[in-house]
């Protein structure tokens, strides 16, 4: 089989760019290695910047997310037993974020793919990727038990940190830079309404904790954990005593309800530069991961595949190569004010279990009452929580 552009992985970045070139007429097939069920119902990120939602919806796949998405004017901060309200909006010139959920969002583009036409190979693991620095180069992947062979004009890697397409970059070509946070999350998703109409950050002395939600009906929740923790080790009981310590606050309380899902995810920073070798284009996961805490990762992912499909668009249409040649230089400099944003957010909250534990202690509540005293502090902050036009 072959096509113009192999894409590897249907997360929202194989899936955004599938999109994207499908309304210019350019021929895409994805290779992804899970079941639909799988990926349309896996509970991942929910925090949609505006660019994206503004990119999704002129795009004619923002109908389910403008009915079921909620929208965020502001978030809270929580620290020395005190809550405090940063109006995002009111700084940032109009600007909000959205609450609606990835498996949403991975949900109303496969529908729109399939009915366009775009063929995606569900169950279908990328094992090589050949002829990256030629015309022509190949995707093998596994489904059914056979082994096949998928050829292109170009392959996007969009398969994710543990994906085949980020190792198939030789090491003498890329330089990686990474992070590995000393803690990781737990995550739990709860069948109870939120019990606060926008976000909490909390951070307090037993470790960091966050509020939010993906539905009117059903609240996301995060707890600080130690990175060799299993889900094991947290019943419930264990779960929404932790939370419930960690966020009180007098007058509030926190409702508890039936757990649905839950995981432990290990924290880490992490680039791949370049993002290309040859004709593999890697976005998303594949090319850097950022700790949730800021809530980039699905939003980078996009805009990823944006600067991708517009390079794509310029090849296939006028036969131009520029773009294609600058996508890795267009796209960093977004990834590390993501990462530096991400990195600091994070460092503000969280419990650090080292020599310099008392030290970081005092920082963190210094920089946390500085950002609320001023305005120009809080309104950098604003700016990049919501998403920076430019970087």
């Amino acid at each position: 089989m072959r096509t113009q552009v192999a894409i590897v992985g249907a997360g929202p970045a194989g899936l955004v760019l599938s999109h994207l070139l499908g309304l210019q007429g350019i021929e895409s097939v994805i290779v992804e290695h899970r079941d639909r069920a799988y990926i349309e119902s896996r509970v991942r990120a929910g925090l949609l910047e505006q660019a994206t939602v503004d990119l999704l919806c002129s795009t004619g796949v923002g109908e389910q997310l403008q009915r079921k998405s909620m929208t965020h004017h502001g978030l809270n901060i929580q620290f020395e037993g005190e809550r405090h309200r940063i109006p995002l909006t009111e700084l940032t010139g109009g600007k909000h974020v959205t609450i609606y959920g990835q498996q949403e969002v991975v949900k109303d583009l496969v529908a729109a793919r399939l009915a366009a036409g775009t063929l995606i190979h569900f169950e279908a693991a990328a094992v090589a990727l050949e002829a990256l620095d030629t015309p022509s180069p190949i995707v093998r992947y596994q489904q059914n038990g056979e082994l096949r062979e998928l050829q292109a004009d170009f392959i996007a890697g969009c398969d994710g940190f543990h994906g085949v397409c980020r190792g198939a970059v030789p090491r003498t070509h890329a330089r990686v830079f990474e992070k590995i946070y000393p803690f990781a999350w737990l995550g739990i998703l709860a069948q109870v309404p939120p019990s606060c109409d926008e976000l909490i950050y909390v951070r307090h002395d037993r470790g960091f904790a966050l509020h939010t939600m993906r539905t009117p009906q059903l609240t996301r929740l995060y707890l600080q954990c130690p990175p060799g923790d299993r889900i094991e080790d947290w019943p419930d009981d264990r779960i929404w005593g932790e939370l419930k310590a960690r966020m009180a606050l007098p007058g509030w309380e926190l409702e508890d309800g039936p757990i649905v899902d839950r995981g432990i995810t290990e924290m880490r920073s992490f680039v791949i530069e370049p993002m290309q070798y040859g004709r593999l284009f890697l976005a998303g996961d594949a090319a850097h991961i950022v700790p949730p805490t800021g809530a980039k990762g699905m939003n980078l992912a996009v805009a990823d595949a944006r600067v991708l499909a517009e390079a794509l668009i310029a090849y296939f249409q006028t036969g131009r190569t520029d773009a294609l040649d600058a996508y890795s230089a267009s796209c960093l400099p977004r990834v590390w004010r993501a990462q530096h944003f991400s990195w600091w957010w994070t460092s503000l909250f969280h419990r650090f279990d080292d020599a310099d534990a008392d030290f970081q202690s005092r920082l963190q509540v210094s920089q946390l009452r500085y950002l609320l005293r001023s305005r120009s502090a809080m309104t950098s902050m604003a700016e990049n929580y919501v998403g920076l036009d430019e970087v």
